[in-house]
């Protein structure tokens, strides 16, 4: 164990002068500071929520933690939860206060990916989410103009959301839900309000799940609700110069780029304040007949996965 730099709210902060990373251009020291000072507009978004972290250690690649290590301090609140999908019981961190973080920060997790769900009812989502992601080669401008789609589909519906750089090279739309919808209900309108978007303009939007079928449009990714995760605001992302995942006034969408938004940059723009709070409009009640027409779209993972089997199959027969 590394004799400790320094040490912060109880916790030893270890090789602080240390790269981050391989292509991060940042410090361990330039993490930890930056969410300490973020501390209190972060911390909002990831307290009573299952979290998934990316870390990253000396000269191996990042990889996604869910379960906690075994050396995890007992003052760690946690929530053991079923994976389905590994037919084990995953310990999952719940990270409510500064401590928790800066443990966090000190073992190199960099991204912060929380659940829709809180630990209070791990079936009824808080909010309904739409992810923009552009095309390979495509540029941020093609996930904000798919924003401004989604929108108009909201508006359409009655719908109003905050928006927020990924971090990334998309778009988070966030749509507070009120009424405690089912995590079925959440996904068929996040369905509907995808499908409705590409309506508006389908050379530029596209609800195809497989890649090979996007045709160089941006992605509306309606997949983020039951267990699914999204990058928290005011996470750091694992990308050069550790750009975050930052709230965007909608009249301000088009003037920035993700890069304006760094572990560097961020906390003097927030100046103690809490845009992504200021921008979140009250929860809202979903319309049945959103969810009713959710319904009937299917659900784009599963669609894919037959998908992939008929083409196997076709190419078993053909070969």
């Amino acid at each position: 164990m590394s004799e400790a730099d320094e040490t912060r709210d109880g916790v030893a902060l270890t090789n602080l002068d240390q790269p981050l990373s391989d292509s991060a251009d940042a410090t361990k020291r330039d993490l930890v500071d930056y969410l300490d000072a973020v501390a209190d507009q972060i911390l909002p978004q990831l307290r009573d929520r299952p979290l998934s972290v990316i870390r990253v250690r000396p000269g191996q690649p990042p990889f996604m933690q869910k379960n906690l290590p075994r050396y995890t301090p007992d003052w760690v609140r946690r929530v053991p939860i079923w994976a389905e999908a590994s037919h084990r019981e995953i310990s999952y961190a719940l990270c409510d206060d500064r401590r928790t973080l800066l443990w966090f920060a000190n073992q190199r997790a960099v991204e912060y990916h929380p659940t829709l769900t809180t630990v209070a009812d791990q079936h009824r989502p808080t909010h309904l989410v739409l992810d923009l992601d552009p095309p390979e080669g495509g540029g941020f401008a093609a996930a904000v103009a798919a924003a401004l789609l989604v929108r108009q589909a909201l508006a359409d519906v009655g719908l109003t959301g905050a928006v927020k750089t990924s971090g990334a090279k998309g778009v988070h739309v966030f749509v507070p839900v009120a009424g405690d919808p089912s995590t079925e209900e959440v996904a068929a309108a996040t369905r509907a309000l995808a499908v409705r978007a590409e309506r508006i303009d389908p050379a530029l939007a596209t609800t195809a799940y497989i890649k090979e079928e996007r045709g160089g449009r941006v992605f509306v990714d309606a997949t983020r609700a039951g267990g699914a995760t999204v990058a928290a605001a005011y996470s750091p992302r694992l990308r050069p110069g550790v750009p975050v995942s930052f709230p965007v006034d909608w009249a301000d969408l088009t003037e920035v780029t993700p890069t304006d938004f760094t572990i560097r940059t961020a906390p003097s723009l927030l100046a103690g304040g809490d845009p992504w709070a200021a921008a979140m409009p009250t929860p809202q009640p979903l319309p049945e007949d959103l969810v009713a027409e959710g319904r009937t779209i299917p659900v784009a993972r599963v669609q894919a996965m037959h998908e992939g089997k008929r083409r196997a199959r076709a190419r078993r027969e053909t070969g």
